[in-house]
This record gives structure tokens, sequence and C-alpha cells, in this order.
């Protein structure tokens, strides 16, 4: 799995690439597997103003689902990626989960009417 990060407004410190992959690896972890690439986009949409102008967007490309995005706002940067990886981990949670149940083949219980008609219970 690869995992990028870009910033715009700001300069990206070794510190800050590093907590972003690492968060990554940690949210996408049990889905890795299934995951081709991650992206992190960090914008500082207001500049030196201040306020919730922090933004951070993650893309994820699966291998058998449609791609993922989520964007998170909030003054701190590290806190807007800590929420969005934690939205992106259930959001491809529920997407894969989706995804193996529509594959998967219907359950077929005791009660099933093709055995009572065969007498087979």
């Amino acid at each position: 799995m690869q995992i990028g990060v870009q910033t715009r407004g700001f300069d990206l410190t070794e510190a800050l690439r590093n907590y972003c992959e690492r968060r990554m690896r940690f949210a996408l972890g049990s889905s890795s597997a299934r995951v081709r690439s991650a992206l992190v986009r960090l914008t500082d949409e207001n500049g030196p103003k201040g306020g919730i102008d922090k933004r951070c967007s993650i893309r994820v490309v699966l291998h058998e689902a449609p791609m993922v995005v989520v964007t998170q706002d909030d003054s701190d940067i590290y806190i807007a990626v800590d929420r969005a990886a934690d939205r992106i981990s259930r959001t491809i949670s529920r997407r894969l989960g989706r995804t193996w149940a529509a594959r998967r083949p219907p359950l077929r219980g005791r009660n099933d009417s093709s055995e009572f008609e065969q007498g087979t219970y």
C-alpha cells in the first residue's frame, strides 16, 4: 500500500509526514490488503488568519470497490488528520462489508423450503 502526503499553503515537515503515514497505516491496517493507495492532502485555507482553516482530505483507491474520499476541517492540522483517518477507516470497513455481503451466497437454514419439500429435514 502506497501512502502519499501533499501540502498546500505551508511546508510539510518530516514530523507531520511521519505522523500522517503512521496514522493512515493504523487506520487502514485491517483492510490494507485491499487498498491500492492512499493520498493525504493537507491545506491551509485561510493562511495566517487563523480559525478553522486546516483541511485534511484523504483519498483511498481500493482494489475491488470504488474510490473513497473524506474531508475534515479543524483549527489544528493534527486533529484534522486524526478525525479524517477515523472517518476513512469506518467508511472503508462499511464499503468493503457491503461489497463482501453482495458477493456472498445466501445462507441456507434448516427451514429452507426445498428441504421441506424433499423431506430431508
